[in-house]
């Protein structure tokens, strides 16, 4: 199946202040975009281009680097305009989510601090990742497009720390981006509806 650039589920300007219209035109229009068109092009060389684009991220990881790089790139990206929201974030997350934050990640104030933490301390480019593994939510770091889905679990939550997500907005300030996100951007009824999806 062909990569598609998706819509973004909200306006340009939604997001601000937290991100601005600006970010997201360049990270939206420009960076995924990219991601897309090269998918498409590198997948169809491969000939993967008939995959849908997990089993593409998956089959390319370690074998086609090129391709993986975009393939995943746009995998993150589909989900990450979806894991953001208006009026998003802060500690009120849908009861079965809160409980498993609880049992897994010792309660909310500690998933936000351990969260921070990874994207933070991710060195250059990268994802800081919630994830379902095991049938117990984990929090990780990955570098440029890796995600969790290449190391056996399902990723419910991730942020972009790839400057392009938050240079102009934060410049090198990378924790109060990420203190944004957590705070005021998290749309919590996807993250629980990934999370539904993995735990079956």
């Amino acid at each position: 199946m062909a990569f598609e650039l998706p819509e973004l589920p909200y306006a340009y300007d939604s997001l601000a202040p937290f991100m601005s219209a600006e970010t997201l035109e360049y990270h939206h229009d420009k960076h995924h975009k990219a991601y897309v068109d090269n998918g498409n092009k590198l997948a169809a060389e491969a000939g993967l281009a008939d995959l849908s684009l997990e089993e593409v991220v998956k089959k390319s990881f370690g074998t086609n680097q090129g391709l993986f790089n975009n393939a995943a790139q746009h995998y993150n990206h589909v989900h990450f305009w979806k894991w953001m929201k208006k009026d998003g974030g802060g500690n009120k997350l849908p009861g079965k989510l809160q409980g498993a934050i609880d049992s897994d990640l010792g309660g909310y104030d500690k998933f936000k601090a351990d969260f921070i933490a990874a994207g933070t301390t991710q060195f250059g480019s990268g994802w800081a990742w919630l994830s379902v593994k095991d049938g117990k939510l984990a929090i990780s770091k990955t570098p440029n497009g890796e995600n969790p889905l290449v190391h056996g679990a399902s990723p419910i939550l991730g942020v972009d720390v790839w400057e392009h997500s938050y240079y102009i907005d934060y410049r090198n300030a990378r924790p109060k981006y990420l203190e944004a996100f957590v705070d005021s951007l998290i749309n919590w009824d996807y993250v629980l509806e990934l999370y539904e999806a993995a735990a079956k």
